[in-house]
């Protein structure tokens, strides 16, 4: 096979999505969750296919619940049921269907910053109220936080949802099964429901770390799936809710219309990486395995006073900069001026991370050299 990553700069900077668009080109873009590979051919071949035939209508049938059932049972040992999911356009359309679904106007979402910024976005879009337990220390579940904020969250009968991300952005960490649990158990005494994002689910780079999707241990939960993250398919979005065995019928309950935006072509697309992809998914991972090691060894280099605790999923690094830039809240701006890198900011997963950016290293070797050099030598190192 080939290598997913083999590309240059140039080939990169042909492209015309976000991630190459938004700065001069100068500028080398590590910011946006997009991979810098070569798309599987089996999903270039299902959609030209599809264009050719002019299959480009609405999506029909549980094709893609299928693939993904059979996908969770070879990746992760789960066989969810394909007739109890439901298509939905994007996990994050589909989290605030699911949000709508379970809480009243005015309810409470319970986040774990530093975490996705769109989570709060999209729960206030909803017309529900945020609460935060943050991650402890250790980029953890807080069992003592979650507990109290629940607590609040539920006060006077209200309804509430803790919305989880799992594998958890931006730190990486993988949510083990005993902290699932837990989570269940303290959710279940406040009557408060988990909604999971697990687009990152299939990204686990260690093969020691087991990914537990959250509806195999918290019966009520729901989970909301899709292989754009993990085939670099935002272009052509599908996504999945999949309930635990005690949340079916509140999947089944979703509006219809939850569905409509969904394309054809992002279902053709996603489906074909779930039943033809995993060699090539194999491949990326081994390749970010080893992007994840050069990473540490370029700091550990370079930039030995910038922190990374590194987790054991995604592509993504959450680096605590203080130590080299103590008196900038926002990092990013800093280094997108002085290093021509940019990096997503931390301000924007929560209040409690400004210092602290997001690198996303899943690009090629060379421009990996490329942005850790700038920002060393615009850091005086």
């Amino acid at each position: 096979m080939t290598n997913p990553f083999d590309l240059t700069l140039a080939d990169l900077r042909r492209r015309t999505s976000v991630k190459w668009r938004a700065f001069p080109e100068d500028v080398l873009p590590l910011f946006v969750a997009e991979m810098d590979v070569h798309q599987s051919e089996s999903v270039v071949a299902a959609v030209e296919a599809a264009m050719r035939a002019g299959d480009t209508g609405y999506p029909a049938g549980s094709g893609y619940a299928e693939a993904f059932a059979a996908f969770a049972a070879r990746r992760y040992g789960w066989s969810p049921d394909p007739a109890t999911m439901r298509l939905v356009p994007t996990v994050m359309t589909g989290v605030a269907a699911v949000i709508r679904a379970l809480t009243d106007p005015g309810d409470v979402v319970v986040i774990s910053p530093p975490v996705y910024p769109p989570f709060v976005a999209f729960t206030r879009d909803a017309d529900r109220r945020i609460a935060q337990a943050p991650l402890d220390e250790a980029g953890r579940l807080d069992p003592v936080a979650l507990d109290d904020t629940f607590a609040r969250a539920t006060a006077g009968g209200r309804r509430a949802v803790y919305l989880l991300c799992q594998p958890h952005n931006p730190t990486g960490t993988v949510h083990s099964a005993a902290e699932l649990t837990l989570l269940g158990e303290l959710a279940s005494a406040h009557g408060v429901r988990v909604v999971s994002d697990e687009i990152h689910a299939p990204l686990v780079l260690d093969p020691s770390v087991t990914l537990t999707p959250a509806p195999t241990v918290i019966p009520d939960a729901i989970a909301l799936v899709s292989a754009s993250k993990a085939f670099n398919l935002a272009a052509l979005p599908a996504a999945l809710a999949v309930p635990g065995p005690a949340a079916i019928e509140d999947v089944a309950r979703l509006p219809e219309v939850v569905a409509h935006p969904v394309a054809h072509l992002g279902v053709i697309a996603q489906t074909a990486a779930l039943v033809h992809g995993d060699a090539w998914l194999d491949a990326v991972l081994a390749g970010l395995r080893a992007r994840a090691d050069h990473l540490d060894a370029l700091l550990a280099d370079r930039l030995p006073t910038v922190s990374w605790l590194r987790g054991p999923a995604t592509y993504l690094a959450w680096l605590d900069l203080r130590a080299v830039l103590p008196d900038e809240p926002h990092p990013e701006q800093w280094l997108v001026e002085h290093a021509r890198v940019a990096l997503t900011g931390g301000a924007a997963f929560g209040p409690q991370a400004g210092g602290f950016a997001r690198l996303n290293f899943a690009t090629t070797p060379a421009v990996l050299d490329e942005a850790i050099d700038r920002m060393a030598t615009a850091l005086g190192r």
